[in-house]
């Protein structure tokens, strides 16, 4: 039996561990977060270059990875790009590869530490935090990246400091717990556990390196663990899954396929040929000195990734196939409305989830452009043809101007002062083309309610709305390469366009009150015939907005209802 201090301090070095973990966690991720904002723009260009090249995609994959730290990170961001339609199952499933390839840089980096370089990375840590001080946001973000990597080493010096595994009473602990479970099985089960509970395969990688180069595990137990975090991390992109379309479950079932089998076939290796495999390790690295126990760990954390990868690799399609066996696409009883090119996991990669954010815009612009034009058919011939199709593209409308609005705001908490200008533009676009959407439906509902009345423009009435429209028309047609191209020698054009329809507005309201004084159009008609004109100059107004919004996103705007 224990006495009560003994269990005090056993509860000391509990605690002086379990800090020592979180530490080194929230250095993963302060490190991970800096990477990732200052390669944005560099992740945005390998993104857009995407492939269906296998080994191009396990470079892909790898590079991420040892960016930010995370192949859980990675196979979020790939569920999430998979889930906007960014890329295929074909091009996923090497990232998803090559993602557990990078995040055996971390194990690497643990396995070097030494006094030296500890001292070093000490300071590294504290001159991160004064940086933190300075109002430039390239400086702040370099000063991140630095106590990030500083505290990732902080965390792991004291889970193995004296306070926490140089107590007897610890080593005991964890000797007396290895023994008892000191089969294949239980420990790797015990990495898959400890690695969903932390959600990083790269920090309980880290804890087992550091374990065995305290002396407290032995390497042939640590190697079993190690195989069973890398089953724990598919725990994150399985989570990710719940709620996105089969092709993001299927990337999660893949990841998780991948490891399994990884695991499955290095277990069998290991389990009948333990004593070599471990001869083998400490060949490569002799002595008895923590550096040497630590790299045996990091270099067979390394081995199981590359060696998987370059298993599997061939049979990509098989992968894809088999996932796509066990999880079928399921048929919607009633069509729900969402994104077509967004989604919420790309949050954690703002550069990437701007360009989908344009590219959804882009599809809302079509279809305020598509409605437009179908509009005007009720006008010029009374039919009702498009009545259907106009209601379902004003309802993606309105839903991708509020939803994206509000996805926007998220989105801004994590881009840098660069990108919030693009931002606002984007506000900006959104406001205006919904308007523009419902003067679409407005203007069906007038050719509508004139065809149930009776009622049709004068021959010259009809020429002179088809006149406007037609310079409203090619207005859209500036105002949209503008925005989707960042044309800005198309703006002259477009303010000149918008010039001629003020000019015609008010010549076509002149010319229609002079033909209802000769009594050549109707006074029923009139009221029809105003609301189609003032409400095609505000379309010109948006128009004109949006145009503008490449290079004043945050200036003033036309208000038009």
């Amino acid at each position: 039996m224990l006495s009560t201090a003994e269990i005090m301090q056993l509860l000391q070095s509990l605690i002086w561990l379990l800090a020592g973990v979180g530490i080194f966690i929230v250095g993963m991720n302060f490190m991970g977060d800096a990477l990732e904002k200052s390669a944005g723009m560099g992740m945005k260009r390998v993104l857009e270059k995407i492939s269906n090249n296998r080994f191009s995609g396990v470079g892909i994959g790898a590079g991420v990875t040892a960016i930010i730290q995370s192949s859980s990170a990675t196979s979020v961001m790939v569920i999430g790009l998979v889930n906007a339609g960014v890329m295929t199952l074909m091009q996923a499933t090497p990232i998803i590869m090559g993602a557990n390839i990078g995040t055996t840089i971390t194990g690497i980096l643990v396995a070097l530490k030494n006094d030296y370089f500890n001292m070093a990375m000490y300071l590294l840590a504290f001159a991160g935090v004064m940086m933190g001080f300075f109002s430039k946001e390239k400086i702040k973000l370099l000063g991140s990246l630095f106590c990030g990597l500083g505290l990732i080493f902080v965390g792991l010096n004291i889970m193995s400091s004296e306070e926490a595994f140089g107590n007897p009473l610890v080593e005991n602990l964890f000797t007396g717990i290895f023994k008892k479970i000191d089969f294949p099985l239980l420990l790797i089960l015990v990495g898959v556990v400890f690695t969903a509970l932390i959600q990083s395969s790269s920090a309980a990688t880290g804890v087992v390196i550091t374990m065995v180069g305290t002396g407290i595990l032995p390497l042939d137990l640590a190697l079993f663990i190690v195989l069973g975090a890398n089953i724990g991390t598919c725990v994150t992109a399985l989570l990710a899954s719940v709620g996105a379309n089969a092709n993001s479950k299927r990337v999660a079932l893949i990841h998780f396929t991948f490891n399994l089998i990884g695991t499955v076939f290095f277990t069998a290796i290991i389990w009948l040929f333990k004593d070599p495999v471990v001869n083998l390790l400490l060949n490569v690295f002799p002595g008895n000195d923590p550096m040497s126990l630590q790299m045996r760990v990091s270099l067979f954390h390394v081995v199981f990734n590359v060696t998987t990868t370059l298993l599997l690799l061939p049979f990509v399609k098989l992968l894809v196939n088999y996932s796509c066996t066990v999880i079928k696409d399921k048929k919607e009883s009633k069509e729900t409305l969402s994104f077509k090119y967004v989604d919420d996991r790309l949050l954690s990669m703002p550069h990437v989830a701007l360009i989908q954010v344009k590219k959804e815009i882009d599809y809302m612009i079509s279809l305020v452009e598509e409605n437009t034009r179908l509009s005007f058919v009720s006008i010029d011939t009374g039919s009702d043809e498009h009545t259907k199709k106009i209601i379902q593209n004003e309802e993606i409308i309105d839903f991708t101007n509020s939803e994206l609005t509000k996805f926007l705001i998220r989105l801004s908490a994590g881009v840098e002062e660069s990108a919030e200008s693009v931002i606002g533009s984007y506000f900006h676009v959104l406001n205006d083309m919904e308007r523009i959407g419902d003067h679409a439906e407005d203007f069906h509902e007038i050719g509508m309610e004139m065809t149930k009345n009776k009622l049709t423009f004068s021959e010259q009435g009809r020429k002179d709305v088809a006149s406007m429209r037609g310079m409203v028309m090619q207005m859209f047609d500036l105002a949209k390469d503008a925005f989707e191209s960042l044309h800005k020698d198309k703006l002259p054009e477009l303010d000149a366009l918008e010039e001629n329809v003020d000019k015609a507005k008010k010549d076509l309201f002149a010319a229609h009150f002079a033909r209802l004084a000769e009594g050549k159009c109707s006074v029923e008609v009139s009221p029809y015939f105003s609301s189609v004109i003032t409400r095609l100059e505000r379309v010109a107004d948006h128009l004109v907005n949006v145009g503008y919004s490449i290079v004043n996103p945050t200036g003033s705007q036309k208000e038009y209802n």
